[in-house]
């Protein structure tokens, strides 16, 4: 009930506060001390929830939708763990969390990592944009021999790449490279082999539907300090806005499929207030550009592939696309059109993407005969 001096009752408590320092959750208002005793937020989507209807557990809390969809509970400690960092025995069905598996379950040395594997990074070529890539491929199994012979590839000449598990393949690894300029990723990194082998061993990543192609860019490409990457990193969230359908089409995923792992933010006019939203983290790490990782900014919108023109082509698309939010002021992306974005991109640099283009029939009415995506 409203009195003469503007309080209001706390639905919780009965206490009475100032409207203007309460918080409006579930059609109630309450005060901040029954706000943070009575609530918390979903891990994974960050959504608010009365502390009552925690589907998790103490450390995890999660919205009901969050739980059936996205995390088992281990089998030995009873925990909540992400389908994509669960672990399980070779043959088995059964979840368990990292430290469980480590200690109770028999294993052994293998070249595929668990999916927390988070090892030193190791920094090649010169300069300070750095690329991480993460290919998904599935289909032939989670093969410590198939593994063995990827790093062999790989590793030859140095330590670029290590494999880890992914929970959300069916029956495949994820191949990580370490941290790469883009130049080194071209003339250094043996992709074509790599991926030649894989496609051997009758691993697809296009052609199934769990593979996803996720490149990680070093923050710093973007500014020494946070006040000179935040407009940068703003304009590289309003062009993905701005150019949604043709990126889209570019990243050979389906709406539905971004909506679930690679979730837009929604167009703002003004790129920083695109930022803003991001940075509220509502829609945690399965967004187009994940803004999560302290040290990299996360491009997450592309289909797996093992077509090696389409990867470098991904490549150069997020090294242009940073180039634009770089180098360009809010108001010349704002006016940029597409069109006149791709017709910018220079042919003897970019020959990857100016053909993946034409596949793709987004580059200036001109297409070329594609072959096939594996």
């Amino acid at each position: 009930m409203k009195n003469q001096t503007n309080e209001m009752a706390c639905s919780v408590c009965g206490g009475l506060f100032e409207e203007h320092s309460m918080s409006e959750f579930n059609e109630q208002l309450l005060c901040d001390a029954c706000l943070e005793g009575t609530t918390t937020h979903c891990t994974n989507c960050n959504n608010r929830i009365w502390n009552d209807d925690n589907s998790g557990d103490g450390d995890i809390p999660l919205c009901s939708s969050c739980c059936d969809d996205y995390y088992v509970v281990c089998d030995y400690c009873d925990r909540h763990v992400h389908v994509d960092r669960a672990c399980s025995e070779d043959g088995s069905d059964t979840p368990y969390c990292d430290t469980c598996f480590d200690d109770y379950c028999s294993h052994d040395s293998s070249a595929i990592n668990e999916y927390s594997y988070r090892p030193k990074p190791l920094f090649y070529g010169d300069g300070n944009r750095f690329f991480g890539i993460e290919l998904e491929i599935d289909g032939a199994g989670e093969s410590n021999a198939n593994a063995e012979q990827l790093l062999d590839i790989g590793n030859m000449m140095q330590a670029l790449i290590y494999i880890k598990r992914d929970g959300s393949l069916k029956c495949g690894i994820e191949i990580v490279t370490h941290p790469l300029t883009m130049e080194f990723h071209q003339r250094e990194m043996p992709w074509r082999a790599l991926m030649e082998k894989a496609v051997q061993m009758n691993y697809r990543s296009h052609s199934i539907n769990t593979c996803g192609l996720h490149l990680h860019v070093s923050r710093v490409a973007f500014g020494a300090t946070e006040d000179e990457q935040d407009p940068r990193i703003a304009r590289v969230l309003y062009i993905f806005e701005k150019h949604w359908e043709e990126l889209l089409k570019f990243s050979r995923r389906t709406e539905s499929q971004l909506n679930r792992w690679a979730a837009r933010y929604g167009y703002k006019d003004c790129p920083a207030e695109i930022l803003n939203e991001a940075k509220r983290g509502y829609s945690g790490r399965y967004t187009c550009v994940n803004l999560n990782n302290r040290d990299t900014v996360e491009f997450r919108m592309f289909r797996g592939t093992l077509k090696y023109n389409t990867l470098i082509a991904t490549l150069q698309m997020v090294n242009y696309i940073c180039d634009a939010a770089i180098f360009m002021s809010d108001s010349e992306v704002k006016a940029l059109s597409w069109t006149s974005f791709v017709a910018t991109i220079d042919k003897a640099s970019y020959p990857e993407l100016i053909t993946y283009l034409k596949e793709r029939y987004l580059y200036i009415n001109e297409t070329v005969v594609s072959e096939e995506e594996l």
